[in-house]
């Protein structure tokens, strides 16, 4: 299992998950919110849409195309 920080939680996931998995696994799976103020979530699942941005160890990275490392810091923009 590996342990990575999701908003501040701790989580553990297995190995060669996700951190867009990861979301729904240990959150509400949503990764940002809209300039309208809605909650948004990873939409296409291979990283052409964009609705999974996330930061990740500090920068801005696709939820759907990184896998999860131990350690690893995820802020969804709330």
């Amino acid at each position: 299992m590996i342990e990575l920080s999701l908003d501040g939680q701790l989580l553990r996931v297995a190995q060669g998950t996700t951190v867009a998995a990861a979301l729904y696994l240990g959150g509400d799976g949503n990764s940002r919110t809209s300039v309208s103020g809605q909650r948004r979530a990873p939409f296409c699942g291979m990283g052409v849409c964009q609705e999974c941005r996330v930061s990740i160890d500090g920068q801005r990275r696709l939820a759907c195309q990184t896998l999860c490392r131990t350690g690893m810091q995820v802020e969804t923009q709330a």
